[in-house]
């Protein structure tokens, strides 16, 4: 059956975002910011979805919404072929063209993380294809959700999303996208207990309420590119310590709770009524 005819209105006529591969061992948000958004998203399903979710879960000994959530960054070593395959669709580079998406400049072969997602969307609301498809359709969709939220994976091209920018971090060496993947979060020292509770308290994304929040992959690649663009992000020097993290971690933090708000959106309108 063609799936594309299970996919909720907000995907109708989505043209999707190509990205530049980053290396194998590249990654949005780690373990644990990944874990945050599907714990903020099981705070907002609705009964049905959740019913739905937990159903799937229960087919796979020991799977939580929160433990599937990094494991597309997991495939590499777990399921080489698959991770070769999906290894594009986990980013979108836009910010060389202003963060205005263009299908044919940015998605030449429809391999990214925005055609990801609406292609494991209609496959999770497709009840036709078996729970183990499904369930891996639920894998997905977290994820990439968290990752496109994550600014530096629809960023620059030409450093592999920040990959490439060189930064001595806490006297420590590591990259622009690593200190945004994990290494701001980590200055918290806090579980995912403690870590949930601080971004729930945080207030609601601006300018939306839960029940009226923009569905639209593409815009939110976009939304995330303009972080990435913003002055001060690519610092001046490639030393930052506690400074830098003080700045931009509350906007890190901002773009999970955002995440978890839309996964939670997008998971009630595929699994709803």
């Amino acid at each position: 059956m063609n799936t594309a005819t299970r996919l909720p209105v907000f995907f109708s006529g989505l043209v999707l975002a190509a990205t530049a591969l980053l290396p194998a061992t590249a990654s949005a948000w780690g373990a644990q910011g990944h874990r945050l958004v599907a714990r903020i998203a099981e705070t907002r399903l609705e009964p049905r979805a959740r019913a739905e979710i937990d159903r799937l879960l229960a087919t796979e000994p020991g799977a939580t919404l929160a433990g599937i959530a990094p494991w597309a960054d997991q495939l590499r070593a777990e399921d080489p072929d698959l991770g070769k395959r999906s290894a594009g669709w986990h980013y979108v580079n836009m910010a060389e063209d202003d963060c205005i998406y263009d299908p044919p400049k940015h998605c030449r072969d429809g391999n990214c993380v925005i055609e990801a997602l609406k292609t494991q969307s209609a496959r999770l609301a497709d009840r036709s294809l078996s729970d183990a498809e499904r369930l891996q359709a639920l894998k997905f969709v977290v994820h990439l959700v968290g990752d496109m939220h994550q600014p530096m994976h629809a960023g620059y091209g030409h450093d592999k999303g920040g990959n490439t920018y060189q930064l001595q971090f806490d006297g420590r060496g590591t990259n622009l996208h690593s200190l945004w993947d994990s290494g701001m979060l980590n200055t918290q020292k806090l579980d995912d207990d403690h870590y949930l509770q601080r971004l729930l308290a945080l207030p609601a994304p601006a300018g939306v309420t839960v029940p009226d929040l923009q569905r639209d992959p593409a815009r939110w690649a976009e939304q995330s590119c303009r972080i990435a663009m913003r002055p001060g992000v690519y610092p001046a020097g490639h030393t930052v310590g506690d400074a830098y993290a003080n700045s931009w971690r509350p906007v890190a933090e901002a773009q999970l709770r955002l995440a978890g708000e839309q996964l939670a959106a997008l998971l009630n309108e595929l699994l709803g009524p």
